[in-house]
């Protein structure tokens, strides 16, 4: 093959290259030594008055003092003292939502009964219709007492209480360093992986209000959460602290 050929193929694959690429709405790689509140929200304390527990019944109260920007991560520590648990909660709402995209997370899982660390999403219109109206996407779960498994999950009006739409990924050494979460959310599906590896697809046939609320923006959320229905009851209290560490978190245009 010629040199001049040779040039033509490299030029089409660079241009196939280029067209396969795709438009990043979102990407947060935690740089500099405190969050960007331009796309952050602290959600603080306990959730009362109005969601006591955060709806599940959860030990931990909420502080900014457990979420630090440190060496290109987010650090969300769980923490212990004589009376209460402390950890942290951010959110993107009314500062970056979006409709379709794949969503992305390279995250590092701490261990321990009671820890439940979470990279999720809610419906924008939460405050309009309420949860579970809104729509849940649970792109990673861990329950630190169910050592290495992924919750993989959708909450809908019709599932409410029930979580049939739901995968447990068992995973042997998911505890050890870091791996990425995705979920590729199109107007028919939502494809869930792990380190690529695909693990779920929630694609129901009859899409409704009540079985489909997924066209509509979302926005992100990360949190470690402590104790509660789901990650509790029991609370090894000789575990804290506890780090959960998020390294980037991006969102691509499908």
């Amino acid at each position: 093959m010629g040199h001049k050929s040779i040039v033509i193929l490299l030029v089409i694959a660079s241009f196939f290259s280029c067209e396969k690429e795709k438009e990043v709405l979102f990407f947060e790689d935690f740089t500099g030594t405190s969050l960007n509140t331009a796309i952050w929200n602290y959600e603080l304390g306990d959730g009362c008055p109005n969601l006591c527990g955060w709806g599940n019944n959860e030990r931990q109260v909420y502080t900014k003092e457990n979420i630090e920007v440190k060496d290109g991560s987010l650090i969300i520590t769980a923490t212990k003292d004589s009376t209460s648990y402390f950890s942290g909660r951010i959110t993107t709402k009314d500062k970056f939502e979006f409709q379709y995209g794949t969503i992305e997370a390279r995250m590092k899982l701490p261990e321990g009964g009671g820890l439940w660390p979470a990279f999720w999403m809610l419906g924008s219109n939460i405050g309009e219709v309420g949860w579970p109206k809104s729509g849940e996407i649970d792109i990673m779960e861990y329950v630190g007492k169910n050592p290495h498994e992924i919750h993989t999950t959708l909450h809908t009006q019709d599932s409410y209480g029930k979580s049939v739409n739901t995968k447990v990924s068992t995973i042997n050494d998911i505890e050890e360093g870091f791996h990425t979460y995705k979920a590729e959310w199109t107007k028919e599906s939502i494809t869930f992986s792990i380190d690529d590896n695909e693990v779920y697809v929630f694609n129901p046939k009859d899409k409704n209000e009540n079985t489909w609320p997924f066209d509509q923006p979302f926005y992100i959320l990360v949190n470690m959460a402590i104790g509660g229905n789901f990650g509790g009851p029991e609370v090894n209290d000789k575990i804290f602290p506890k780090q959960f560490e998020i390294e980037y978190i991006k969102v691509l245009k499908n």
